[in-house]
Formats: structure tokens, sequence, C-alpha cells
């Protein structure tokens, strides 16, 4: 048996300093955006219990989905790198960058150096994604939809040579008998798509997974817990969201703050997995198991 733990959308706050110098093009309006919409409800209180209570789950291995940050900040993004150790040494734990992890150009780069290993794995032709790590019998898959965008946009993008990797690494991971987890910061299912927030490439990202399987789908950004399921190679594929790891209980836009935990076993020629959810209610301050659902 295996056990995989899913968190999201960390958001870290409090806020650093900003200077006015920091808010030039799109960090101006998500400064807005954080401080009038945002700010009392991604207000990170919380967010150590909850971490904590999920390393006691004693999982092997911990996937996170992204926007670490807010600004993207050069502090929020050194910030983020401390905070990825409280989680789990990179051996253990990887990051899809998410939007906010690419605010602004050259915020991905700085967050591709300072997280380091916890964006790092097997790759093919020396591309960062998709990359692979391996852990018992899951083949744990980052994929990145992480850019840069105008102001009021969220959206994210996956292209055709991100798609042809991850159609190899997808083949190549079933041909050697692993559960293949699929990771990425945007949803990748019909339901979840809009213009300003969605992501563009999402019929491509579901045709990889239709021609090639995979055995499950975890993705952030919408802050919201879901379930849905796309079509794969031999069966449709769950596709499981979380809510974010900061959200405040008393919130009217997110679902309180929650992580994921699978445990994934062989059952003769197929699989078995089970996923319990666990975090805050909306009323309360104690962690609980929100949900046990067998997935296969």
């Amino acid at each position: 048996m295996t056990t995989l733990a899913h968190i999201s959308d960390i958001h870290l706050g409090p806020m650093p300093p900003v200077a006015w110098t920091d808010l030039l093009g799109k960090r101006l309006t998500g400064y807005l955006n954080w401080r009038l919409m945002r700010h009392d409800t991604l207000n990170g209180e919380g967010l150590n219990s909850l971490v904590r209570h999920m390393r006691e789950q004693n999982a092997e291995f911990t996937a996170v989905t992204g926007d670490l940050v807010n600004l993207a900040l050069p502090a929020e993004v050194v910030r983020a790198g401390e905070w990825l150790k409280t989680v789990g040494p990179a051996e253990t734990t990887c990051v899809s960058p998410g939007n906010h992890d690419a605010y602004v150009p050259g915020a991905l780069e700085q967050a591709k150096r300072d997280w380091g290993a916890y964006m790092q794995g097997e790759t093919l032709d020396n591309e960062a994604f998709p990359f692979v790590r391996r852990v018992g019998d899951l083949a744990i898959i980052s994929c990145s939809s992480a850019v840069p965008t105008r102001p009021f946009l969220a959206i994210g993008r996956f292209e055709e040579a991100q798609a042809a990797r991850l159609a190899k690494i997808l083949k190549a991971m079933d041909d050697a008998g692993f559960f293949r987890v699929v990771m990425i910061h945007h949803p990748p299912n019909q339901e979840l798509q809009h213009p300003s927030f969605g992501l563009k490439g999402h019929k491509l990202f579901r045709q990889v997974i239709a021609d090639n399987g995979a055995e499950l789908v975890l993705h952030g950004h919408t802050h919201r817990s879901s379930i849905h399921s796309i079509k794969g190679l031999n069966h449709e594929v769950p596709v499981i969201g979380v809510a974010s790891a900061s959200s405040a209980q008393g919130g009217t836009l997110d679902d309180p703050a929650r992580y994921n935990l699978f445990r994934v076993d062989r059952s003769g020629t197929g699989w078995t997995c089970t996923m319990r959810e666990f975090g805050y209610q909306r009323l309360g301050s104690e962690i609980v198991m929100r949900m046990q659902m067998r997935i296969y």
C-alpha cells in the first residue's frame, strides 16, 4: 500500500511589505483584489494546524498543486521555499506550479531556482515539465499550466510540446505497472472551464489522457472540493480538486481549508484506491474527516 497526500493553493500570508514600485502592472490589480476581497478569507490561520494534521497521517508522498504565493514577490517566493520544508523533504514532496507562482514574467523561473528539488524529477528532452516521481506503486507526474497573464486573467496553458511528453511518460509508466497520478494546477475537465480562469488546452489534456490512460488527476485552482471524471483509455479517470489550504472558515467565496489523503494498493491485476478528505467545517475549530469514498 502507498499513501499520497494532496494539498493546494497555499497563498502564504501575511503579505510581505509591499513598495509602490512592486505594484506595477498585474501586481496592482492582484494586490487590490487581495486587500478588498481575499485578505480576510485567505488569511493563513489554521494552515499550520492543517499541515501538522496532514503530516501525522505519515503519507509516503505529498502532492502540492500550486499557488504557494499571492503576487510572486521575490520575498514571497523565498518564504514559500521555506514553507515547503514544513510539509516534508523534497524527496517525498513535489509541486505543480499555479498561476500565482507565475504571476509576472520571471516569477516561475525564480520559483524553479528557490524551490529546487521540489519541482524536479525524471524528465524527457531536458524539459522541466512534466516530471515524474516514483514512490511505491505510484508514478506521480507533475505538469505545469502556470503562465504569466494579463490583469484580471487567471488562465493556465497546456500546449502541444508538453502534451507529447506527457503521452510518452504515461505510456512508459503504464508499461512499468505504476498507478499513474497526474498533477496540474488548473482543472482539465469541461465543467470547470471559464474564459478568465480556465485551462487553455483543456481539450488537448483530456485527449492525452483518453489516448494513454491514467489512474488519477489532481488539481487545485478553484478553492473548492470537487470530484469529476474524464475519459481514459480503458476507464473513466477521476479528476479531484481540493480546497485552498489557507481558506478561513467564515469565507463565502471558498470552501474551508482541507487536504485529501489517498491509499492505493494492488488488487489482482487492478487497483484499490480510497480517498479521505480532512479539514475544517463551516462551524467548529476541529479538523475532521469530512468524507471517505472508494475510487477503485
